[in-house]
């Protein structure tokens, strides 16, 4: 098992708050490192951004918000956004994403961010059998990573949180 993917593990079995809190939290950690993300200036504009996993597309459309001068390319199964923060036709992949992303490998990402965790051990330690891998395949040097799950690949180095971010609640990176 991946080291990181045991501290995530560990958190959630030893957790003493509901899961309602535990999402809450989640989803405050996940805005405040996308806000850092911006605020400090860590993507440059006119870079091009993966957003993995569009779910209902509440972090689509904060992502389009903080970072208006990008391109965001979007990864799912399906559409099951709201109409309102689904993206254009031309920014949207459609299918199985282990597969689909792919095609971005050596295209110089500026920043990746991948919220396709399930809480399901035994579903995301398949996903993390190619999520590290393809995030670092698709970023240029010094882009940035942020997930809900750890990328473990020698290419990325891990970057401190923000203050306020418990460790292993959301994962930052740098490619090196």
């Amino acid at each position: 098992m991946i080291s990181g993917e045991c501290l995530f593990l560990e958190r959630m079995e030893s957790d003493p708050m509901s899961r309602l809190d535990s999402f809450i939290a989640r989803m405050q950690a996940q805005r405040n490192l996308l806000n850092h993300i911006e605020e400090t200036a860590m993507v440059a504009p006119g870079g091009v951004i993966l957003e993995i996993g569009l779910g209902n597309g509440r972090t689509y459309d904060h992502l389009r918000e903080r970072f208006p001068e990008n391109r965001i390319i979007v990864f799912d199964r399906a559409v099951g956004s709201h109409p309102a923060s689904t993206p254009a036709e031309d920014d949207l992949v459609l299918g199985d994403i282990k597969e689909t992303i792919r095609q971005f490998a050596g295209t110089g990402v500026a920043f990746a961010h991948a919220d396709i965790g399930t809480a399901y051990a035994e579903k995301d330690a398949k996903t993390l059998t190619w999520l590290p891998q393809s995030v670092a395949a698709a970023l240029a040097s010094g882009g940035i990573a942020a997930s809900g799950l750890p990328l473990e690949d020698p290419q990325l180095e891990p970057l401190p949180l923000p203050q306020g971010i418990e460790p292993g609640r959301y994962y930052f990176y740098r490619k090196r």
